[in-house]
């Protein structure tokens, strides 16, 4: 696949006058392309329902969810995994995000790392792949080795597998069991698909990652009750969300959360159900963290 045939490569009619425009008249022309990227990831949703489904199942059963690409794609993939451990209170290296080159490739390009296929089948190995972890590949144009070659290994290996691009029928579409494909057109820039691809791609990322929480149970009614609070601003929302998920005061919420070391799901099932701080633990812990399903438990 020629890289200028691409839909993402093409030149945007609409934007052809960037250099003559006043700063207001540019933002604007920017503004009014990326209006249209919403539309374009919601013709993707039944796909994207089923990579939440497939994420979800991988990490019920153990494995890991896996985000790989080069570039701008590398770096988001890079970006949501590392913000699922504060947010959901799961372990580093739960979600992992890989970038061709290494980490040295966050900042500065590495050339010719996106070229390898054997360089991904490198990362992955490194990794301990299983198969019941999930791979989702991420490329803009849809065509780059590194991600080709990883979703090729993965599948191979027995992994769930999903594609993430922004070109139609793309190469790494092919390569994978789902393939999510937002086509948000010609950038404002030509080529620059850190525009309105990256877009696209982060918002089909946090709805992967944030969906697969909720059905593994780190998510009570839209509260993000495995929260770590790390730090003063998160100790005051934890508190929060206690209050907003039982109509408590704040002095109740601060005195059941000291009581779980600031575990926001254990408090509020303490003050719901009335139980003590182990109680409300264990009954948790025999609906395998689903607060809904321990609360509807009259056991």
């Amino acid at each position: 696949m020629d890289l200028g045939s691409l839909i993402s490569e093409t030149r945007n009619v609409d934007t052809m006058d960037l250099d003559s425009l006043s700063t207001l008249a540019l933002v604007t022309k920017f503004n009014d392309q990326d209006a249209t990227v919403a539309e374009a990831v919601r013709q993707t949703l039944p796909e994207v329902a089923k990579a939440v489904d497939a994420a979800a199942q991988a990490l019920q059963e153990g494995g890991r969810l896996i985000y790989m690409g080069a570039g701008t794609s590398g770096r988001l993939g890079i970006l949501d995994a590392s913000e699922c451990p504060p947010t959901f209170g799961v372990p580093h290296g739960l979600v992992v995000g890989l970038i061709a080159g290494g980490p040295g490739a966050l900042l500065k390009a590495v050339e010719g790392a996106e070229d390898s296929e054997e360089l991904a089948i490198a990362d992955l190995q490194a990794l301990c792949l299983t198969p019941n972890d999930m791979v989702v590949g991420l490329a803009a144009s849809g065509r780059t080795p590194y991600v080709i070659g990883g979703l090729r290994h993965a599948r191979l290996f027995g992994c769930r597998t999903a594609a993430i691009s922004c070109n139609p029928d793309s190469p790494i579409a092919r390569e994978a069991e789902i393939a999510i494909s937002p086509v948000v057109g010609p950038e404002a820039l030509t080529g620059s698909t850190r525009l309105k691809s990256g877009t696209a791609q982060k918002l089909v990322l946090n709805m992967l990652s944030t969906g697969a929480m909720v059905k593994t149970g780190k998510v009570y009614q839209n509260l993000m009750v495995d929260m770590q609070a790390t730090n003063v601003k998160l100790v005051d929302r934890a508190c929060r969300m206690v209050c907003q998920a039982t109509g408590c005061s704040s002095g109740e919420a601060e005195t059941a959360l000291k009581q779980t070391a600031f575990e926001v799901k254990t408090a509020i099932m303490m003050v719901l159900s009335g139980l003590g701080a182990e109680q409300a633990k264990a009954k948790l812990a025999q609906h395998n963290g689903f607060l809904r399903a321990a609360l509807q438990d009259k056991a």
